[in-house]
């Protein structure tokens, strides 16, 4: 029989492994947002100002056409309300052209809010190619959302729970879960003509929902602009943690196009199981826009690329201009500039946290793909 350890010993390392778990809360505990001047904002005078005006003036409209009980979002010294943003709003659309006038409006009209030092990453409108109808290498659905699917906002019943969201089906006047990603892929939805189209590649199509929006390029020459339209309540797991807990990539090496060649040198079954311990799944919705504009986020306004960025509501209002002092991946020089937060996303959770819309085509795919990196996250909140 295996001897007892005195009961003062099992008393102390129980004390000590309590004391280290709350050493590592505290140290993992994120420094509260501060408000802070324009002066300690990194490279705050060298960005070109006026080219986030327009999309500035996106968000005042999308904001305008909100429903009245539709809140901004935030907390604490984040929260805002719309009718903080009226005064800036008007003067924004009347602003003379040039980074000078830009720079200084935005210096009367806000006052920065740090929000810490967190992680940036980046986001891009994907390309597929499809077509209309299934066949031949066209055998991956992309789905509109299913008309039973309902979705809620917890915080219209709990406050504490304002901006959690729910989602499912009603069965026998109960909220039950939603097939997960591995029963859609399985079958759970055929045969009800929800297709929007079919795509070549699961990979392809695993990533565009990560994205949230999209252009597919039919077989007959028209382009499909897809757009989030709802997600099946599951909640989202990001694949590239199982890579790394198992070996297959370096912690510092991850990145969309390093999952990429792992499926690729995995297989398709590999790489199936693998996209299938992402649970959440996205729905679609088709988008009448030219071929010029960016998708619509959460805000309601078209992303602008570069300009635009997914933040949590939760902690920070959808709305106002953000300033993100991070690196770009592509070049490896400091990318210092203003954003608007007009997005969110299943993965985009904390305080200082934001997800940059880089925009479509190669280099913006490259360049979403590869950012996450440390950055200094500032709202900018309207005086």
């Amino acid at each position: 029989m295996r001897p007892r350890r005195p009961a003062f010993r099992r008393w102390r390392e129980g004390a000590c492994f309590l004391l280290l778990l709350l050493l590592a809360t505290c140290a993992e505990r994120p420094a509260p947002p501060r408000e802070v001047t324009f002066a300690d904002l990194p490279g705050w005078a060298e960005d070109r100002h006026a080219e986030a005006i327009p999309a500035l003036l996106a968000s005042c409209q999308a904001i305008r056409t909100l429903p009245p009980d539709r809140s901004l979002g935030g907390e604490g010294i984040t929260a805002l309300r719309r009718e903080a943003m009226d005064a800036a709003c008007a003067e924004a659309a009347t602003l003379p052209p040039g980074d000078a006038a830009a720079r200084a409006f935005l210096e009367r009209r806000f006052r920065p809010v740090a929000l810490g030092t967190g992680t940036l990453t980046g986001y891009f409108e994907a390309e597929l190619h499809g077509s209309a109808r299934p066949g031949g290498r066209f055998t991956t659905p992309l789905h509109a959302r299913p008309p039973e699917l309902v979705e809620a906002d917890l915080g219209t019943h709990i406050p504490e729970l304002r901006g959690r969201r729910i989602a499912g089906r009603v069965q026998n006047g109960r909220l039950m879960p939603f097939p997960d990603r591995a029963a859609i892929n399985a079958g759970a939805l055929d045969g009800r003509g929800l297709e929007l189209a079919w795509v070549d590649d699961p990979a392809d199509a695993f990533f565009l929902h990560i994205q949230g929006s999209g252009r597919v390029r039919l077989e007959d020459g028209r382009v499909l602009r897809l757009g989030y339209a709802g997600w099946n309540g599951h909640s989202y797991y990001a694949i590239g943690r199982t890579l790394v807990e198992q070996g297959a990539i370096p912690r510092e090496s991850l990145s969309m196009q390093a999952i990429r060649a792992w499926m690729d040198r995995a297989g398709p079954t590999e790489a199936a199981a693998l996209m299938a311990r992402n649970p959440s799944y996205i729905f679609f919705r088709p988008l009448d826009l030219p071929a010029d504009r960016g998708p619509v986020g959460s805000l309601g306004a078209p992303l602008t690329p570069m300009r635009s960025a997914a933040v949590d509501r939760e902690k920070v209002p959808l709305g106002p201009p953000l300033w993100l002092a991070g690196q770009d991946p592509l070049s490896g020089t400091p990318l210092q500039r203003l954003a608007l937060a007009q997005d969110t996303g299943g993965a985009i959770r904390g305080l200082a946290r934001a997800d940059l819309f880089t925009g479509w085509g190669t280099e913006a795919t490259d360049r979403a793909g590869r950012m996450r990196d440390p950055a200094q996250i500032f709202v900018l909140l309207p005086r």
